[in-house]
């Protein structure tokens, strides 16, 4: 979307190979067999589409505070995202009837805290520091995350294709988040 919608930020060749390395690396670690099901239930994939164009779109948009402390627009993402969740919270859970144990509130603080509340910060000042295009190549590094962990704990096996993908996806964020090379002075 950076290249061919807003260009708002230099396109290079590292960073184009970096994007499709990481979706090559990606879809190796996923495997073929994901796509068996594709269009069995459209709604479902399509909103997977429209989702991570969304977050496309949030990271092209999020250069726009670049010259505003990071809290702010975290704030202010935090803000409208309770004004449009409470009320349907209020009428599809309706949380009075709720009785959450001490570990679930702990859990809930924790992750409002840190996992939303601090990423959020973070994240805005990722897309000052390296555009939209290196902060969102954190998304690449969730499914290596997720296959380490599965192989940590559940002592799942991988197979060839998926340790090419990783690094594949390792190579793919190196060439989207590494800074340039400063401009050789010749005497």
């Amino acid at each position: 979307m950076t290249w061919a919608i807003t260009r708002h930020e230099p396109t290079s060749l590292r960073l184009a190979l970096g994007v499709a390395s990481g979706i090559l690396g990606v879809g190796l670690i996923v495997g073929a067999q994901a796509v068996h099901g594709l269009g069995s239930d459209v709604i479902g994939q399509l909103a997977i589409v429209a989702a991570t164009l969304c977050y496309a779109g949030a990271a092209i948009a999020g250069k726009t505070f670049a010259g505003h402390n990071p809290l702010i627009p975290a704030t202010g993402s935090l803000i409208c995202s309770a004004c449009m969740l409470v009320p349907v919270s209020l009428v599809i859970d309706r949380p009075w009837t709720l009785v959450p144990s001490e570990a679930s509130m702990l859990a809930l603080l924790a992750l409002s805290v840190f996992s939303t509340a601090l990423a959020f910060v973070i994240y805005f000042r990722v897309i000052v520091t390296l555009g939209s295009v290196g902060a969102t190549a954190q998304a690449y590094l969730r499914v290596p995350i997720g296959v380490f962990i599965g192989v940590l704990f559940l002592g799942e096996r991988l197979a060839p294709s998926a340790w090419i993908g990783l690094a594949c996806v390792a190579a793919g964020v190196a060439a989207m988040t590494l800074p340039k090379r400063p401009a050789a002075v010749t005497a």
